[in-house]
């Protein structure tokens, strides 16, 4: 079902190690509206959709996701390759180094280990798209964040491409949605309660 290509979906060639950018880009890997989330969100949700043209669009995202999983572990990597004791100490990453070293971890911003719990799958397609919308717009707002606090260009080119990509899922979810909707009896919008109407 995947291919894998053994080349980032867009390049990382970061020159200056920086562990405090680091920890907050960290964040899109493992935290609350990150890339693991997204993934494990969209390709689980795929199972119950009643439509194989919004499966597709659950499985072709939720796998692009997993690219970019893999760029962010790629930035958070080249940011704290070949640091010095002193360097780990002064930036605010030697709580990290203790438990990790440079590996890279699943966790949010503020430390907090990435869990299940930061998604959902319902298996009500209607409530699902919607979940999968917002979520996008929230890593969107994350990468904003992140972009608001870079100023290097070889980390900020690789930000951008992926703030992109979040609007550009979000368009897909509401295209997939509106595809739902016109399958839906316009008299019950809710795909999985047909009683729902009549128990009014």
């Amino acid at each position: 079902m995947f291919q894998y290509e053994k080349r980032l979906q867009f390049p990382v060639n970061i020159k200056k190690p920086d562990a405090k950018v680091a920890q907050m880009i960290m964040s899109q890997y493992g935290g609350p509206d990150g890339e693991i989330g997204a993934s494990l969100r969209y390709l689980s949700q795929r199972f119950a959709s009643p439509y194989r043209q919004v499966s597709a669009v659950l499985t072709d995202i939720g796998t692009e996701e997993l690219a970019h999983l893999e760029m962010v572990g790629s930035i958070v990597h080249q940011l704290t390759h070949n640091l010095t004791p002193e360097q780990i100490k002064a930036s605010g990453f030697a709580d990290y180094y203790i438990d990790h070293t440079t590996g890279v971890w699943p966790q949010a911003a503020g430390g907090v280990p990435f869990t299940a719990t930061e998604f959902q799958s319902k298996g009500d397609i209607i409530t699902d798209l919607h979940e999968d919308m917002a979520a996008e717009q929230k890593a969107r707002t994350t990468y904003d964040n992140i972009l608001r606090m870079l100023d290097d260009p070889d980390i900020i080119a690789p930000i951008k491409f992926l703030r992109e990509r979040e609007i550009v899922h979000f368009q897909r979810f509401g295209e997939a949605l509106r595809y739902v909707q016109d399958q839906l009896d316009c008299r019950n919008f809710y795909s999985m309660n047909p009683a729902f109407d009549k128990r009014r």
